[in-house]
């Protein structure tokens, strides 16, 4: 319940506008618990858009994609509360709404980017290693059992086949074909650039997204939400659930943490760097 607009009303007196703040930062479905998830996000984006009195919902976006399945699932989510409670969505983009995090942004009803900002990346990505040669120099051999004649997909250890190739591709085709459909579903007219493209997998900075009809605007969050609500508008920030004490502390049931941490960072790191952050 927000108290002071209660008791403004009471008084007689316009409510002063107010808006829910929900940040969504860093890589999604990378990064265990620091990453986004729907698993992580649904108890906020219940609050933000639960709140009384409210005139907006606000997502002020740092993320440099990761997960397509937790991207659709949390844009979906996003769009169907707002739906429920039939409030605008307005996106704001800091350093990076890239891939995914485009993903979360197409889930406003505008988006608003800094001139700097990186926004786009609309493609699928996968990346791996190839160790065969290694273990043929340290004389290790590698043994694999599968039932099911293509339960292996490009096994590191061994040689790439060409057919696991095109099935991977096969796969990454699909989830673009997803991602595009999302884009121009949510964007519609107002995407202005040449399928070719904004579909490519590339990303550019706010001013050339703006052009390109992928943001709305240039601007910041707290100067766009005065300039549609008025100055004294008030900004309700929504917390997301962060690491409980005994993660941070590396304590989990089964031992230590310290390597699924590791591979975390990594893992993070690796999708900050695509984008030279």
């Amino acid at each position: 319940m927000d108290l002071r607009a209660s008791f403004e009303k009471l008084l007689g007196r316009t409510p002063t506008p107010s808006v829910a703040v929900l940040r969504l930062q860093g890589p999604i479905g990378v990064g265990g618990r620091r990453g986004l998830s729907i698993e992580r996000l649904a108890p906020a984006l219940e609050r933000a858009f639960g709140m009384t009195g409210i005139s907006a919902v606000a997502l002020v976006i740092n993320s440099p994609g990761g997960s397509p399945a937790q991207s659709a699932l949390i844009g979906a989510r996003i769009r169907a509360l707002a739906e429920e409670k039939k409030l605008p969505v307005y996106a704001y983009v800091e350093d990076v709404a890239a891939s995914g995090g485009y993903w979360l942004a197409c889930a406003a009803d505008e988006i608003v980017a800094d001139a700097n900002s990186i926004v786009g990346s609309i493609g699928v990505i996968a990346a791996s290693f190839g160790f065969e040669d290694l273990m043929r120099r340290l004389g290790v051999r590698r043994r694999l059992y599968t039932a099911g004649t293509r339960k292996s997909l490009l096994d590191p250890f061994g040689p790439e086949k060409p057919e696991d190739v095109e099935r991977l591709r096969a796969l990454q085709d699909e989830i673009h074909a997803n991602f595009r459909d999302w884009v121009q579903a949510r964007r519609g007219t107002r995407l202005t650039g040449d399928p070719e493209t904004l579909f490519t997998g590339e990303f550019w900075t706010g001013t050339r997204a703006r052009a390109l009809g992928l943001v709305d605007a240039l601007g910041d969050a707290r100067s766009d939400l005065r300039r549609r609500f008025g100055e004294k508008v008030r900004f309700r920030g929504v917390p997301v659930a962060g690491r409980s004490l005994r993660s941070l502390l590396g304590l989990r049931h089964g031992g230590d943490g310290w390597p699924e941490d590791l591979v975390d960072s990594l893992e993070t790191r690796a999708l900050w760097a695509r984008y030279g952050l």
